[in-house]
């Protein structure tokens, strides 16, 4: 049942990324291979010019074994990774770098850097995860938010990941994009909670005139599929055309994820998005591909 398709990044994402100057991009905890590889890979195609965090014996190890020269680039050389975070976290407040990137560290260590007040790296937006999903190079992408930072969030919270998420989304060229609140059930049930407050989300979206056209609730089949929404009836602007699922929990957001990745073959570009600078959150069991794609998203969001 596990897909044996190989990871594509999707074209549309590359392009988008592409800049008059590399972005700088300080990578946390840089000293393993795959994060010296996508930064490599990354830097080759001149969307960053990266500032190595870690152990400076490993990141050179890495180097060498890839043939990368990076004379040209800094190292600071810090073997603890709360301190390589803070390292990094400093750097961004101080605008020495555009975006953050996730090496071989826990994101928990990562985020509780990226958290302190002293560093005013958070504004008035809650932080939120967002996973731009493609099959193809050339596939329409899907966006799906939140299922990596927050765990069960309000509905102000959810408010806060839903504009998030349409920011983003305009920046890849989707001038209104269509967010569908997921839920198990297109109808406002008291016994599924989620629906309701999908119901109620639509309702604020419109009251704050959000430049997003947002339904909900949907479940997934009716959110993505034309056909399903046209055998149950459904008629609205989102059913079976969504570019943003908004889902009602972690869990529901990292699992819906993990089987495209894993049953089809998906390419999952995430990023934490909301704050200062946009900040590459990926698995550690990402590979290559996912992770330029994910360096990519974070270019496109640096973007004013």
């Amino acid at each position: 049942m596990l897909s044996n398709k190989k990871i594509e990044c999707p074209n549309n994402l590359l392009d988008l990324a592409k800049t008059p100057e590399p972005l700088e991009a300080a990578i946390i905890c840089a000293g393993n291979a795959l994060s010296i590889e996508s930064a490599m890979e990354a830097s080759n195609r001149s969307f960053i010019r990266p500032i190595l965090i870690g152990d400076r014996e490993k990141i050179e190890y890495h180097t060498k074994q890839l043939n990368w020269n990076i004379e040209s680039f800094e190292i600071i050389d810090e073997k603890r990774d709360d301190y390589a975070a803070s390292i990094g976290a400093k750097l961004a407040s101080e605008e020495k770098v555009k975006i953050l990137i996730k090496g071989h560290i826990h994101t928990d260590i990562l985020m509780k850097a990226m958290l302190k007040k002293d560093l005013n790296l958070i504004g008035s937006r809650r932080l939120s995860h967002l996973w731009h999903m493609t099959i193809d190079s050339e596939d329409k992408p899907i966006f799906i938010t939140d299922g990596a930072l927050n765990v069960s969030p309000r509905l102000e919270v959810k408010m806060h990941i839903l504009k998030n998420a349409v920011d983003f989304a305009k920046k890849t060229g989707i001038i209104k994009p269509k967010v569908a609140v997921l839920s198990g059930t297109e109808d406002p049930i008291e016994s599924i909670p989620s629906s309701i407050e999908a119901e109620e989300i639509t309702k604020r979206a419109k009251e704050e005139n959000i430049q997003a056209i947002v339904y909900g609730p949907l479940a997934f089949d009716n959110a993505v599929s034309k056909n399903a929404a046209k055998i149950k009836n459904i008629n609205n602007k989102v059913a079976g055309e969504a570019d943003i699922i908004l889902v009602p929990n972690l869990e529901t957001g990292n699992s819906l994820v993990k089987m495209m990745i894993y049953f089809m073959g998906a390419c999952a570009a995430g990023i934490v998005v909301g704050g200062k600078v946009p900040i590459v959150v990926t698995s550690r069991a990402d590979d290559k591909m996912s992770r330029l794609a994910s360096i990519a998203a974070a270019v496109i969001a640096a973007k004013n």
